[in-house]
């Protein structure tokens, strides 16, 4: 249980934030019991005994993270642009959030291209803003809108290109049940959306591997 005694909360929260965030875990415990006796289960018993805590935890904590940071664009910390004119990527970026609709993971990776204006960005910032948006409900098409806007308008971008590929709970375990199903998608703004070949260009290095090949 997360306590206003324990030095780890205190060091990242304050007091008023605490005693929120252990009344939102409380609740969440309380409807997660439910769920388990709603679908049969005996939420008393030894192995489900702290279930409702770990899971109240992971929701606060992991799957639903992003929404403690309201604006995204605030950890787009950027530099002066050393006059580099040329494309940004990056690739593989790994990314785990939730399907609104049934509330079951989606898994992939995003690929973040962008070129720079007078600014250029910490590249761990672009990751910590693509968690800061899958780590909420959400659909893919969404997400990758969201993050293409945050880019483009935290670094006032000549262009930004953004894709996600991945695999969704929904299509795999239940409905159609069709394992090894990806869904794509892609948003551009600026350059990208004008320019087919630099738009060409970004695809091109996203089927390269590390050795350029």
């Amino acid at each position: 249980m997360f306590s206003s005694s324990e030095p780890a909360a205190t060091s990242f929260y304050s007091a008023a934030q605490v005693d929120e965030r252990e009344m939102n875990e409380r609740r969440l415990r309380r409807a997660i019991s439910v769920i388990l006796e709603e679908i049969g289960e005996d939420s008393s018993r030894d192995g489900l005994l702290e279930t409702p805590a770990r899971v109240a935890r992971s929701m606060i904590d992991d799957l639903f993270a992003g929404y403690k940071i309201p604006d995204p664009k605030a950890l787009l910390k950027t530099f002066a642009n050393p006059t580099y004119k040329g494309i940004v990527l990056l690739k593989n970026c790994p990314l785990v959030s939730t399907c609104e609709h049934h509330l079951l993971t989606f898994e992939g990776v995003c690929h973040v291209a962008y070129i720079p204006g007078r600014r250029i960005v910490g590249l761990s910032k672009i990751a910590r803003v693509v968690d800061a948006y899958a780590r909420r409900l959400q659909v893919q098409e969404r997400l990758t809108q969201q993050i293409a806007d945050c880019i483009n308008d935290g670094l006032k971008a000549k262009g930004v290109l953004v894709t996600i590929a991945a695999t969704h709970s929904c299509m795999v375990i239940r409905g159609v049940e069709k394992p090894g199903t990806i869904t794509v998608t892609s948003e551009v703004r600026g350059v990208f959306a004008r320019d087919s070949s630099a738009k060409a260009e970004v695809f091109q290095l996203l089927k390269e591997d590390s050795s350029g090949h």
